[in-house]
């Protein structure tokens, strides 16, 4: 005979039904839901909120005197002024803008690189023609070659620095751009993981070779970690390295003659907190820049709507306001300081008026 289960003996007692819910159970359940509904928000906004009111306070005192131009500042250009439309009437017109302010080089796309490095001549024919006409009507301003590309970092196509054919390829367009006349390479690879080693020795190579003709080596850089290490939590969340740390922008500093902080496209939906986030980039480029290079925080001289960009937040008075500030609160006496303008052809009158009565006045 096979063994009874257990609980099926005639002796033991029925098996108990659950008791049915009681009247408030699902009152509580919903109450619950609507707090859950109503904190994840809350927890999520929270560490946000308070980002958001750092760089407001950030942004609050006065600048010290004395924290205007260095007459040290950049104005980058576009491709018109080296490919034949620009003409000797625009050169004058530029000299008449640029007179009385601090700008003392001129940054004109003359690229962009190819993939492999290399740069055709036929991309900048009047460069040649440029390089004269300013020398002419701006005694004393400098032209430096903006070249740049786009980096395989994110995608299978754009230029990639672990090649050593690649990084020679670039030191030969320097070369070349130099026999032209600039007096200058400006380099911009983006987007430039933080800690890049292959980008490092690019440069090492670029500054011998500026340095054997008397040219300085200038490069637009990454916005510094706002937070630590935010660089590579942001790049595991989105595959974006939209940030450096403050270590590595160190080590750029320390390889170029200038070093231009793309201070712009920072997500901030207000001029407050622009502004303070600009003074804090400029305090945290500050500490690790050494004495003996340029350090130019970017103006934002154009206008756009987008995801990262608000231009009713990124004005040009926040941004030399966040400027005068960092500067007063980190080394106020500083020499090789400047600011970067970014770009001729997108700037309006207000933007020069702001930047002529806010930071060359």
């Amino acid at each position: 005979m096979e063994r009874a289960e257990a609980g099926d003996d005639e002796n033991s007692p029925p098996p108990q039904a659950d008791p049915p819910p009681g009247p408030g159970s699902g009152t509580r359940r919903r109450r619950w839901v609507r707090r859950t509904a109503v904190a994840l928000p809350l927890l999520l906004l929270l560490p946000l909120l308070s980002v958001l009111t750092a760089l407001r306070i950030n942004y609050m005192g006065d600048p010290a005197d004395g924290t205007r131009t260095r007459d040290r500042d950049a104005l980058w250009l576009g491709h018109a002024w080296v490919d034949g439309r620009k003409k000797d009437a625009d050169v004058t017109a530029l000299a008449r803008r640029l007179q009385g302010t601090g700008i003392r080089d001129l940054y004109v796309h003359s690229g962009p690189l190819e993939h492999d490095g290399t740069l055709p001549e036929a991309v900048h024919p009047r460069a040649r023609w440029f390089i004269d006409a300013v020398h002419e009507k701006l005694p004393g301003v400098r032209v430096q070659a903006f070249l740049g590309d786009v980096l395989a970092t994110e995608g299978p196509d754009g230029m990639r620095l672990a090649d050593p054919d690649t990084r020679a390829a670039v030191v030969r367009s320097a070369r070349q751009v130099l026999a032209t006349g600039y007096e200058g390479i400006h380099l911009d690879l983006e987007p430039m993981p933080s800690g890049d080693r292959d980008y490092l020795a690019l440069l090492d190579l670029l500054r011998r070779e500026t340095r054997s003709r008397d040219a300085r080596l200038s490069v637009a850089a990454h916005q510094i970690d706002p937070l630590p290490a935010l660089h590579t939590v942001w790049g595991r969340l989105t595959g974006h390295p939209k940030w450096w740390s403050q270590e590595f922008f160190g080590q750029v500093a320390r390889r170029v003659d200038q070093i231009a902080v793309m201070s712009y496209d920072t997500m901030q939906p207000l001029e407050s907190t622009y502004g303070g986030y600009v003074a804090q980039q400029t305090s945290l480029a500050l500490e690790v820049t050494p004495p003996s290079t340029d350090l130019l925080m970017g103006l934002p001289f154009f206008h756009e709507n987008r995801f990262g960009h608000w231009n009713h937040a990124e004005t040009v008075p926040a941004a030399v306001r966040g400027v005068r500030l960092g500067l007063s609160r980190t080394d106020a006496d500083r020499a090789r300081f400047g600011v970067a303008l970014y770009i001729d052809f997108a700037a309006t009158e207000a933007d020069w008026r702001s930047y002529k009565e806010d930071w060359v006045r």
